[in-house]
């Protein structure tokens, strides 16, 4: 099994079966030449208001438990004018959804629900949202990539399951470890936090923007290396006979270099 050790620490090894590969930096594949459209899409054209917090989640709507739902409209309910960008992933959910809000005192007309668009769009359409909350237990993985790399800050909060610390594990790769919280609580905190302080929300995008380009995270060339190892050595202990057992990269300690970027904007 690949991991990173904020994926799946040390001490959670004696719940898995697989033995460990652990790889530097992180477990995800990144390609940094995924393209991002210049189109520059106003809140009017993909049915947002003009103004106000916008708080997003494009992960399935399956991964939307009733508890991260509540969560969701605790924010809601202390950020006023603010509202939820989702995707439009099933007509029925969306109606479920609509009417719990309605239920638990948040207007329907709060939740937004976005189309499907080609991938270069919709990394494009990331820029008019605020801030992108997650799903528990089983987070954001493509999702908080792709935020990530549209320059969206990415809202986490560790779990003890390897599902719930993806998003954990792509924020420590790309230096934005002071995203991630340890309970839904102070998610919640930090969640109102932002969105109420524009100038902290501000520097932490232009954080964003700049070290995406140079963070371990986007950075492929730097993932091939061990994660090539990895499967070396599992080979090479195949051929000797040993008993698998867990073991880091050998370029564990490696430093990582930034590479030129050579992605399409």
């Amino acid at each position: 099994m690949l991991a990173h050790h904020t994926l799946l620490p040390h001490p959670s090894r004696q719940h898995y079966a697989e033995k460990i590969a652990y790889l530097p930096n992180r477990y995800q594949v990144n390609d940094r030449t995924r393209e991002i459209a210049a189109t520059q899409f106003s809140r009017a054209a993909l049915g947002l208001p003009s103004t106000g917090f916008v708080f997003c989640c494009f992960n399935h709507n399956y991964k939307i438990t009733p508890s991260t739902f509540a969560g969701w409209l605790r924010i809601l309910k202390k950020v006023a004018g603010s509202v939820l960008w989702l995707l439009a992933d099933h007509e029925t959910a969306g109606q479920h959804l609509r009417r719990e809000a309605s239920a638990r005192g948040v207007s329907a007309e709060r939740l937004i629900f976005a189309k499907r668009m080609s991938p270069p769009d919709h990394l494009a359409r990331h820029r008019v949202a605020d801030l992108f909350l997650q799903t528990l237990p089983g987070n954001a993985h493509t999702t908080a990539s792709d935020a990530l790399w549209a320059g969206l800050s990415v809202l986490r909060w560790v779990g003890e399951a390897v599902a719930s610390a993806v998003a954990a594990s792509l924020l420590t790769a790309i230096d934005r470890a002071e995203r991630i919280t340890t309970t839904p609580a102070q998610s919640e905190l930090l969640a109102v936090e932002l969105a109420t302080n524009p100038e902290s929300l501000s520097h932490s995008k232009q954080k964003l923007a700049s070290d995406r380009l140079i963070a371990p995270l986007f950075d492929t060339v730097w993932f091939t290396r061990p994660i090539e190892d990895a499967y070396i050595q599992m080979l090479e202990r195949q051929r000797r006979a040993c008993r698998q057992a867990t073991f880091m990269s050998r370029h564990e300690r490696a430093q990582h270099r930034p590479q030129p970027h050579d992605a399409r904007r």
